[in-house]
């Protein structure tokens, strides 16, 4: 299933070396730009959930030693969600 967030970054990622170290980390599925200092990236992931595909390119933006402050999410992204079973 694909899934489509933004993660917004703590700092904004002024460097080349820092964007390609995104990209080195696993983030060849997002899209990121800065502007006003704010840094995000537009992410379409491949995953079971939309929990997994989250915490995946959370701890890719962390391996790259950036850290990710907000999610944003479209509301249809969590409507399309199967219900959890307990």
């Amino acid at each position: 299933m694909s899934h489509e967030f933004t993660l917004v970054l703590t700092a904004p990622a002024e460097t080349d070396e820092q964007v390609n170290a995104l990209y080195d980390a696993g983030l060849a599925d997002g899209t990121v730009s800065t502007s006003g200092g704010i840094t995000r990236i537009d992410v379409t992931r491949e995953a079971e959930s939309l929990e997994t595909a989250i915490r995946s390119a959370i701890g890719e933006v962390n391996a790259a030693g950036l850290s990710a402050a907000t999610v944003e999410i479209e509301a249809e992204q969590i409507v399309h969600q199967p219900a959890v079973q307990s």
